[in-house]
């Protein structure tokens, strides 16, 4: 979303940074899920829905994984090396999010805002990337909005847990709204629905942006509304249908920014 809003206007975004920004963020996020489960793995055994992680279960042993963690580090410091000055800084900097990341369910009942400063850092990168300077006008109303999206979908995500999180004594979102749980994700909602306009009113993006923007906001509307937070599969079923709410907000991004 950041590369494409960074284009020129009536321009494609860089198809070359949208591939190195594909194959990092498979790669950071792979590296965050290693520490995740590195970190986790005497918590995760005792969840149903993760016992079966390969740390937890015993299938690999810790110095695999950091030797595994190393290597998915390797690559992608090849990824970020290929960028300007300026990004390396920024992307560099990523890595105490990732790394402290997963040790925030031990301390707070808010570690999904704590993953949506980590997850949505590319909303800052990708312009950078582009730019090599940040537009805090256009970048900090869409690093907002993703900060908001991640509550709603991992708290929606979390609610899979809650009673084998209550058992072992670590916290979420889902624990933290309890029954107010769809009052509290409608308000991220609507904040990240607000954030998304805002950003594409100040990058002057054209006018498909809005109809597209109308629709997610539907379809986060639908993920709210619908969601049975009882019910396992459904909270996992709503989790996953998030990818169409990327892909109709990136979809918004790229026309928008052709008819610009």
């Amino acid at each position: 979303m950041s590369i494409t809003i960074a284009a020129m206007p009536g321009q494609l975004p860089d198809l070359k940074m949208l591939a190195l920004f594909g194959c990092g963020a498979v790669l950071l996020r792979g590296a965050g899920c290693t520490v995740n489960d590195l970190l986790d793995r005497d918590i995760d055994n005792k969840v149903e829905r993760t016992k079966s992680r390969p740390f937890a279960s015993g299938v690999l042993t810790p110095l695999q994984g950091v030797g595994f963690l190393g290597f998915q580090l390797l690559l992608g410091l090849g990824i970020l090396l290929q960028l300007n000055n300026y990004s390396r800084i920024l992307g560099a900097s990523s890595l105490l999010l990732v790394f402290s990341y997963p040790l925030m369910k031990r301390f707070t009942f808010w570690p999904q805002a704590y993953l949506g400063l980590t997850f949505n850092w590319g909303a800052l990168l990708g312009w950078a990337a582009i730019k090599e300077s940040l537009d805090p006008a256009v970048v900090l109303p869409l690093y907002t909005a993703g900060i908001c999206w991640t509550l709603v979908y991992d708290t929606i995500y979390a609610h899979q847990d809650k009673e084998d999180d209550l058992k072992v004594g670590v916290k979420s979102t889902a624990l933290r709204f309890g029954d107010l749980t769809k009052y509290w994700i409608s308000g991220f909602g609507a904040a990240c629905i607000g954030s998304l306009a805002l950003s594409g009113y100040n990058a002057d993006l054209g006018w498909p942006y809005y109809p597209f923007l109308g629709a997610a906001a539907a379809q986060l509307a639908w993920q709210i509304s619908t969601v049975e937070l009882s019910n396992r599969s459904d909270c996992n079923r709503k989790f996953v249908s998030n990818k169409w709410f990327g892909a109709l907000v990136f979809s918004g991004i790229f026309f928008g920014r052709l008819v610009s």
